[in-house]
């Protein structure tokens, strides 16, 4: 669309590629008193598309608890932040590059770690940390292998190159995501807690400076392909998928931060989806001032590019910065030390406009309140989905040892060790607790003794069952996977997933799972502090589970108390929390071929609240050895991984039925001590259901009541044997 402009009047077509409905359309032409040019056309595709303007989302996200003495910056910038102590910021957010994954999973993948590392450093953080999220397709779905294949190498090939550890994550599979997988991205910096950075062009006046790689044709449209559901000719919009260049990200990082040191900047805002567009029409906003910018300026990586490409273009490794007037040289000297492009390309104005320019041609002219503030806001109808069938049994397994191992070779529930061994987890030194060693990942607060947790977790089938009990419980989860190594949820970031909002039953799942996230984070003290949506995850009609994805931060006042999920020989094995395991949503209800059905495991905030606290208090007292929630698959795959991990048998009581052994409850935690007696007692004082479960010790697992007997070999043989078969296919 780059090289032909038509004029206006536009046909139903162009709009329809531009994602604007005819009323949305009618609107713009209302807003500016005459029909959008060409390049004004894209900048409204971009800025009114359901990713930019969270416009059927908006009217939801404002009931999530945003606040409290933790937070030091909130939703609405390029990350949040919370207060690590000792004059430290903890900045993070979780984003989504769900299509472009799809359509070209290494350079999706790849491009959502870049995009989200500049959310951080953009915020003046150095990245010391990367989750990811991924769901898959069913394991025997033909694209399975190549889009696991392709997304695994494209995060571990930005990551490791950059030298960003990555430390944890969570990857499950499920039909609902056989032509919509998820890929959501998570990162974490660092900052001096007085030297946040926000997104602000203000100053009348000040030179605006395009800082970074230059600008190709590469991700044109990618907000508006993001924005709409898939259909047969989806793999056809690989134009719209970024290339990026680790490399040159580095060394963007590493000049931003040098500026950042200096007095220099006003603002700055990281060029991400709708890339100049909307990085320079959102500090505008967030100031209240105008913009001009000088199009034919923009360092270009192909010739022959026009205003509206230049625009819209989503190449990577990019930044706008507003720079004090008297300070341009600075900023050229401190950038130029790194290779990287620096120019001015605009600056700031009191007219409230967002005016682009081309060979002295005033190309776009557009109130910057049209395009943000005035960007279309919908409350959809809503219409509750139909209640889910229930199974109150399942059949009894002729053999709990040969149900244990099928369990363990699932490969929602298996090792996914293949997976975090293509990631660097360890450069920078900063990693307590590694990939796979414990619920969450640790890493240490930088130039202190604290330490930080990391978890991303959600349960879609719950979600698909029950929209706020299971976005209340991926809170609770994550909690617990944080407090399980020690450390005291602090914050959330989110991710939403969810199918197309113009159909009323995903609207209701939507609001649903945001009052439910919104129950969990105050009855935890866990507030929202950035997140993002990610709308129109459906391909032909079929729409993904509902998969509010939360990425929940902890901290440790010591790092070196963080404890991991590996049994030690010689201990008790104790179960805290009381939740009643079911057979809703779980590993073993579909592994028995059952169609997905409920009821749900319980959801009881007080208790879980109660768990954590008690928890914690346990750590404390050097109580806890190790600890791990039990969550899918129920409680014999909880014990039986920590054996796997210890390398250590064990002999327990955990009941003899399916449910027992294979129920899943979110608000269980099964804990290793050397104080059983003290730790019960702790329980009791709480009021929190505890229970010996038995010991550790030889070289098998022994379900008391039961036909299991496992050598840990076996288990571990079942556990790490599944996920490498489905790359294989």
């Amino acid at each position: 669309m780059g090289q032909r402009q038509p004029q206006p009047p536009y046909d139903a077509e162009i709009l329809r590629g531009h994602g604007l409905t005819p009323a949305e359309y009618a609107r713009v032409e209302a807003l500016l008193g005459r029909a959008p040019t060409w390049p004004e056309l894209g900048v409204f595709s971009v800025m009114w598309s359901e990713h930019c303007a969270y416009k059927s989302s908006r009217v939801h996200l404002k009931r999530l608890p945003t606040t409290g003495p933790q937070v030091v910056q909130g939703p609405g910038e390029n990350a949040g932040a919370i207060d690590g102590g000792d004059g430290w910021a903890v900045v993070f957010k979780m984003e989504s590059h769900n299509h472009p994954s799809f359509i070209e999973p290494y350079q999706g993948a790849a491009t959502g770690v870049g995009g989200i590392l500049r959310d951080v450093f953009t915020m003046g953080a150095r990245p010391i940390a990367l989750l990811n999220a991924l769901r898959f397709g069913r394991p025997e779905h033909p694209k399975t292998p190549h889009l696991v294949s392709g997304v695994v190498a494209g995060i571990g090939g930005y990551g490791n190159c950059i030298g960003v550890p990555t430390v944890g994550g969570d990857v499950m599979f499920d039909a609902s995501y056989d032509g919509n997988i998820l890929v959501n991205a998570f990162a974490l910096g660092v900052a001096p807690k007085d030297r946040i950075f926000l997104g602000v062009a203000e100053g009348v006046g000040n030179p605006v400076f395009y800082v970074g790689s230059k600008t190709g044709r590469d991700g044109i449209h990618g907000a508006t392909m993001a924005s709409e559901e898939f259909s047969e000719g989806s793999e056809e919009k690989r134009p719209t998928v970024q290339v990026g260049d680790p490399f040159t990200e580095k060394l963007l990082l590493e000049a931003c931060l040098d500026v950042m040191a200096e007095d220099i900047l006003v603002g700055v805002q990281d060029m991400g989806a709708a890339g100049l567009t909307s990085s320079s029409c959102e500090m505008a906003s967030r100031a209240g001032s105008g913009l001009v910018l000088h199009l034919d300026r923009v360092p270009m990586r192909e010739q022959g590019m026009v205003p509206y490409e230049l625009l819209l273009s989503e190449s990577q490794e990019r930044m706008l910065m507003v720079c004090a007037r008297g300070k341009e040289a600075r900023l050229i000297e401190l950038v130029s030390r790194w290779g990287l492009d620096v120019c001015q390309v605009g600056e700031v104005t009191e007219t409230g406009r967002f005016v682009c320019t081309w060979d002295g041609e005033t190309v776009v002219d557009v109130p910057v309140a049209a395009l943000v503030d005035e960007a279309p806001v919908y409350d959809r109808p809503q219409s509750p989905a139909p209640p889910a069938a229930c199974v109150e049994a399942l059949p009894e397994p002729s053999s709990v040892g040969k149900a244990l191992l099928d369990l363990l070779g699932r490969p929602t529930i298996a090792s996914k060790r293949w997976v975090y061994e293509q990631y660097d987890h360890m450069v920078r030194t900063g990693t307590v607790v590694r990939p796979g060693a414990g619920d969450a990942a640790v890493v240490r607060l930088p130039q202190t003794r604290r330490g930080i947790a990391l978890s991303v977790d959600c349960n879609g089938r719950y979600c698909k069952l029950d929209p706020f009990v299971g976005g209340a419980l991926a809170v609770v989860e994550s909690a617990l996977n944080v407090a399980c190594v020690g450390a005291r949820p602090q914050a959330i970031t989110d991710c939403l997933n969810f199918a197309s909002p113009e159909r009323p039953e995903v609207m209701w799942q939507f609001a649903q799972a945001i009052d439910g996230i919104a129950a969990a984070c105050r009855a935890l003290d866990a507030p929202v502090v950035s997140g993002n949506v990610s709308l129109y995850n459906e391909t032909n009609g079929v729409g993904i589970h509902p998969t509010p994805m939360i990425g929940m931060v902890g901290l440790l006042e010591d790092a070196s108390t963080a404890v991991g999920s590996a049994w030690p020989a010689g201990r008790s094995l104790v179960l805290l929390g009381g939740a009643m395991p079911a057979f809703g949503g779980s590993e073993y209800l579909l592994m028995q071929g059952h169609a997905l059905a409920g009821p749900l495991p319980d959801l009881d905030l007080p208790a879980a609240r109660a768990l954590i606290d008690l928890l914690l208090a346990a750590h404390g007292a050097g109580l806890v050895e190790a600890a791990h929630d039990a969550s899918e698959g129920g409680l014999a795959v909880a014990v039986a991984e920590g054996c796997i991990q210890g390398d250590v048998g064990a002999r327990v009581d955990l009941g003899a039925t399916a449910l027992a052994l294979f129920g899943e409850a979110i608000g269980r935690v099964v804990v290793a001590t050397g104080d059983a007696e003290a730790l019960l007692a702790r329980a009791q004082a709480a009021g929190v259901p505890a229970r010996r479960l038995g010991f550790t010790g030889g070289d098998r697992l022994t379900l008391a009541g039961t036909d299991a007997a496992l050598p840990v070999q076996a288990l571990r043989a079942a556990w790490e044997g599944a996920f490498p078969a489905v790359v294989e296919g």
